[in-house]
């Protein structure tokens, strides 16, 4: 593709990214909201306390940071090139940690929920890399923050986020540091159903695996997209 290209592909993506669920969709959310009920307030809390954590280290740890710095191209299909990469590599390490505490029943199940936090947030500091960013940096952190949002959010709240990425070089002036409330509450929401069958024995290690699978693509898209709107707002 060459650059007019890309870039109308960029468009079309979020006008269907930010566009209203179906009606399907409508109702499935209020079915969730409905089995949040069913979820042990043990799941909740560690769900909780991992978001909170993991805002906490990115912001102010190197937790996520990656030692091995990558050549940036400037091609940014190429740097596309290098993500698909990168997140087959954590896409597998996310199937093969779900899988495994899925098999594991309710508590090793409640373990996935740190551990694919983790695989995420190092995938997003490899993106970072690959396109020249300094992921050491406080923006950049705030900044994966903010695409780790735009994966995982209600239709709602996802708009919102788009805005600041689509105008991060003015908005990162404004932001001092994340929300964790609203960011656990719109991850939790996001991902409570399919991970409560993945505490259900017989069945967890299938959904753990196929939900982690699906849960990494959805960033992956998501992250090939923000950072492709950050290369045009920048050129």
């Amino acid at each position: 593709m060459n650059r007019d290209e890309i870039k109308a592909d960029t468009e079309l993506w979020k006008r269907k990214y930010i566009k209203k669920s179906s009606m399907f969709n409508r109702y499935a959310k209020k079915a969730q909201v409905k089995m949040n009920a069913m979820i042990p307030d043990k799941a909740h809390s560690i769900v909780t306390e991992s978001i909170k954590r993991m805002v906490e280290m990115t912001l102010k740890g190197n937790e996520w940071i990656k030692t091995d710095q990558v050549e940036c191209s400037d091609n940014i299909l190429e740097r596309e090139k290098q993500m698909s990469e990168k997140l087959r590599m954590y896409r597998k390490a996310a199937m093969v940690e779900g899988a495994g505490t899925g098999a594991g029943g309710f508590v090793l199940g409640l373990a996935d929920f740190p551990l694919l936090l983790s695989i995420k947030m190092k995938f997003l500091s490899e993106c970072a890399s690959i396109h020249g960013y300094d992921e050491k940096s406080y923006e950049e952190r705030l900044f994966m923050l903010y695409v780790f949002q735009l994966a995982f959010s209600s239709d709602e709240h996802r708009k919102d986020v788009l805005f600041i990425i689509e105008n991060w070089s003015v908005q990162k002036e404004r932001l001092v540091e994340m929300d964790w409330r609203v960011f656990q509450q719109e991850y939790r929401d996001f991902i409570d159903l399919i991970k409560l069958l993945q505490l259900v024995p017989g069945v967890g290690a299938v959904v753990g695996a196929f939900a982690n699978f699906k849960l990494l693509d959805q960033l992956g898209e998501v992250a090939k997209y923000a950072y492709r709107i950050r290369y045009f707002n920048e050129c």
